[in-house]
């Protein structure tokens, strides 16, 4: 499996140098992080690239760094033929949460994004219908962001001693 991770950061720095900030094998799964700025070139290489052939994007989803500063996106990419995948991670300021779709390269990347813009607020440039999906349209906040508790704190009929708070 090192091989493949081997092979797959060495194509993309012969392409792109540069780009990669850290690769990695995490149980088995080859995880790459990109600068953001050529995050669409790289995505776009690996699936055209005859020997990689990344042709299937099985996830694409949002995150936020412990620190709250950053936001990014990560995309589960699959080989099928080969039966390789890969992890690619890119991060970018939280103040400016922009990045190009996917969706000229993988259709399905529709959804995805959109889940992601409603939940995080990444805005994916480029997206033919980038809108809320699961939230109501009048919501102006994003519900993942580390900022926004995970508890209602209005609620007074909870018993913090029953949580061992």
């Amino acid at each position: 499996m090192s091989d493949n991770l081997n092979t797959i950061t060495q194509k993309i720095n012969e392409k792109f140098p540069g780009e990669i900030l850290s690769s990695e094998l995490l149980y088995d799964f080859a995880v790459i992080t990109l600068k953001h700025d050529k995050t669409h070139d790289v995505l776009k290489f690996l699936k055209e690239d005859e020997g990689l052939n990344f042709h299937f994007l099985t996830d694409l989803t949002g995150m936020q760094t412990a620190d709250e500063k950053q936001l990014g996106v990560i995309y589960h990419l699959h080989n099928m033929m080969k039966n390789i995948r890969v992890r690619i991670k890119t991060y970018f300021d939280i103040n400016k949460p922009e990045i190009p779709t996917a969706t000229d390269l993988w259709p399905a990347a529709n959804w995805m994004e959109r889940e992601t813009y409603d939940f995080y607020g990444v805005r994916f440039t480029g997206h033919p219908n980038l809108k809320r999906i699961l939230n109501v349209d009048e919501m102006d906040i994003f519900p993942l962001r580390k900022e926004y508790p995970l508890e209602d704190q209005t609620r007074d009929d909870k018993n913090d001693k029953m949580f061992g708070r």
